[in-house]
């Protein structure tokens, strides 16, 4: 098989830092592109030197979102460091940027600039919010997205002292937006093609989490329509009122899902499986069935969607007393057996074991300078004629020379721009 990399011939440049901009780059470095990382000269991206797990060497946050790049310092204060930065850009095929708002423009590399550099060169940038809402200038960090997105309104319980907005511990705000932000760069590569001049694409975090929380702005609508929402717990015995309440571990669609204790949720927190109780009268019936119910095949008062929705306490009662005597993978195995929509609550721990995350690539052992291996997140696409190569992430610097060399520096250049800081490696 011909494993030629999609991206291959794609040239990068890359001056992000944590964790939005970065799981795009990387990303387009796992597709084959060369990602010439930009950092700054002595201290790097900061995520180098946050969380760390061994005091002198990179962090696991770094490692993980900066595999297969190189790396290169360089002072963008200084006149010098503009220089190369220009250079490299008359390379390159993409750049993205996700610095605070007006921080790349006060350095002279705004869209208008970089286009009149290199007209050919697609221009990617994160931004908390788009440029015309009232929060433009606003450093939005990832809870921020979550909350002006959406989210965190709608995550939560609904009721008792922890009825408060909720961000995701998950970070959705920024991994999300870097995706969102590939695609964008993907199809401005497309459409290259056809033009022969590259475009700026503007990925705000606000509209990155808002497109995964669809499903509440529906909500909303059918609120301000019907004034109820009979698939939220909260139907029939309590009041809605003018927005849509938090819904605690609600499927979210029209059938019925919820989390339920498992056999040892009393030692271990993640002894929990989820269950989807579809509408459909033949998958209903046989989920009642296996969970001891059969009776609620011909009873009226169970056998149809809008009747459920009236009981739907009664009816998570009476799932949860059959999950608590299994352990949560015997439930799935049960359940999936007759095409019950299942799944167990996996733990990280969980997750860092599984063989068969491993086996496909999911789950990936790097072997990084220095630090010996380290486990990351592989490519999440799967291929079926590329299969990523997972390399290390760039130690900060080490790529310098190479890089310089590549757009024309001689011996005696570079050892200039180290002599003035310019560059530290």
């Amino acid at each position: 098989m011909n494993m030629i990399a999609p991206l291959q011939g794609i040239k990068v440049i890359d001056w992000t830092q944590v964790q939005s901009g970065p799981s795009c780059t990387q990303m387009l470095a796992w597709l084959g592109a060369d990602v010439i990382k930009i950092e700054k000269t002595g201290t790097g991206d900061p995520t180098r030197t946050e969380l760390l797990d061994y005091p002198d060497l990179d962090g696991l946050y770094y490692l993980q979102l900066n595999c297969n790049k190189r790396s290169i310092e360089l002072d963008m204060k200084s006149p010098e460091g503009k220089e190369v930065l220009t250079r490299l850009l008359k390379t390159a095929d993409i750049f993205v940027e996700n610095l605070h708002p007006g921080a790349v423009d006060k350095l002279g590399f705004s869209w208008e600039e970089v286009h009149k550099i290199n007209p050919r060169v697609i221009y990617g940038t994160i931004k908390g919010f788009n440029d015309d809402s009232p929060f433009a200038n606003v450093k939005a960090f990832e809870p921020v997205a979550q909350c002006a997105g959406g989210a965190a309104a709608t995550t939560g319980w609904w009721k008792g002292e922890y009825n408060i907005p909720t961000q995701s511990g998950a970070a959705l705000g920024d991994s999300n937006t870097g995706m969102h932000l590939l695609i964008g760069l993907l199809a401005a590569l497309m459409q290259r093609e056809k033009t022969g001049e590259g475009c700026f694409v503007q990925q705000s975090m606000q509209d990155a989490v808002l497109n995964l929380c669809r499903i509440k702005l529906r909500d909303q609508l059918i609120l301000e329509h019907t004034g109820v929402l009979k698939h939220l717990p909260q139907y029939p015995k309590e009041k809605f009122g003018d927005t849509i309440p938090r819904a605690g571990n609600v499927e979210g669609g029209q059938v019925m899902g919820w989390c339920y204790r498992c056999k040892g949720w009393e030692k271990d927190p993640n002894a929990f499986v989820y269950i989807v109780l579809q509408n459909e009268t033949k998958p209903f019936a046989a989920a009642a069935r296996a969970i001891g119910h059969p009776e609620w095949v011909d009873d009226s008062k169970y056998n149809t969607p809008e009747a459920r929705y009236e009981i739907k306490e009664e009816i998570y009662s009476a799932v949860e007393a059959y999950t608590m005597k299994y352990d949560k993978m015997e439930i799935v195995e049960t359940l999936g057996k007759i095409g019950v929509p299942c799944g167990p609550v996996l733990s990280m721990k969980e997750i860092e074991n599984d063989e068969s995350l491993r086996k496909c690539g999911t789950i990936v052992e790097v072997d990084q300078p220095k630090r010996g291996k380290f486990l990351t997140v592989g490519c999440p696409p799967k291929f079926s004629s590329y299969t990523p190569q997972i390399k290390s992430a760039p130690l900060l610097g080490e790529h310098t020379e190479e890089v310089l060399k590549e757009v024309g520096y001689s011996d005696e250049e570079i050892a200039t721009l180290r002599s003035k800081h310019v560059v530290c490696k």
